[in-house]
């Protein structure tokens, strides 16, 4: 069985992987991942017991049960290049021998759910609502980075969108995947449900205007009036496709849920944040809590 070099799989002299510090046995089933790492300790407050923390940069993790479900919360970071980093180390930290750096004969497939904050694109979304992800619609391009990642994408949903923006060539091909249908209709009945855009950045690339002018000015609209057999892009934000992404070519099932802080169509912003973020913790962690 080949090993996992060095270069390839960087690990602490604990026998950690190397950013987020953890092994396989610091790592629950059900993995929630935020993008803040002040959300870590919003949500393991709610936990019965913690059985462990570990923090390294950005990414703070927390480990414990809530009624009596074992569940890991751990911090991101902002955007896809942080989500490219926790994927691939969460699963290397169950999947992969760290002592002898072989890939072990059986696989752990995780629930990973991303608990973020949003800006609705749809006007029928109010600021406070919850919105669960049934697509990750990628503008950052971080997903043609790795092989086979076409057998995963919604072609037909991609090359819409496409057509619809008349996409222009210099940028990246929006790739699009699918949440994990098992979690998605777990949650779907308890929160709206739609396409979420995934952006490479907060301002141009969401369309944003400060000094620097935005190469498609008009880009939220055409996410705004996008319409795939009756899917509508619901939210923007900086994660969810790569977590999609990464997530099923690795073999883990992936959802994301969004409190929506603002909305962008009518220039709304919410009043009360923290009792926003309140909403999405406790409603979120007793669902996880039911599976």
């Amino acid at each position: 069985m080949s090993q996992f070099p060095e270069t390839e799989l960087i690990l602490t002299p604990e026998k950690r992987v190397y950013h987020i510090d953890l092994n396989e046995e610091n790592i629950a089933d059900h993995v929630i991942v935020v993008g803040d790492q002040n959300r870590v300790s919003s949500i393991s407050n709610y936990f019965d017991t913690i059985d462990f923390k570990t923090a390294h940069r950005e990414f703070v993790t927390h480990t414990g049960r809530y009624n009596g479900k074992r569940i890991t919360v751990l911090s991101t970071g902002i955007g896809t290049d942080n989500i490219d980093i926790v994927l691939n180390e969460l699963d290397a930290a169950v999947n992969i021998d760290l002592e002898k750096r072989t890939l072990k004969e059986k696989q752990r497939s995780l629930k990973i759910f991303r608990l973020g904050t949003s800006g609705s694109l749809q006007d029928y979304i109010p600021v406070n609502a919850l919105v669960s992800s049934t697509y990750g619609l990628g503008l950052d391009g971080l997903l043609n980075f790795y092989q086979n990642w076409k057998t995963i994408n919604e072609t037909e949903i991609s090359e819409a969108f496409i057509k619809h923006c008349s996409w222009q060539g210099n940028l990246p091909y929006p790739y699009c995947v699918a949440a994990s249908e098992s979690l998605l209709n777990h949650f779907k009945n308890t929160t709206f449900t739609g396409i979420t855009a995934t952006a490479p950045g907060f301002y141009g690339p969401q369309g944003r205007q400060i000094r620097l002018k935005a190469a498609m000015p008009q880009l939220n609209e055409f996410l705004t009036d996008f319409n795939f057999n009756g899917q509508r892009i619901t939210n923007f934000e900086m994660e969810t496709s790569a977590l999609y992404g990464l997530g099923k070519l690795l073999n883990h099932q992936c959802l994301t849920i969004c409190v929506i802080i603002a909305n962008r169509v009518r220039k709304e912003f919410t009043t009360d944040y923290i009792k926003a973020e309140k909403k999405l913790i406790e409603s979120c962690l007793n669902k996880i809590s039911d599976l």
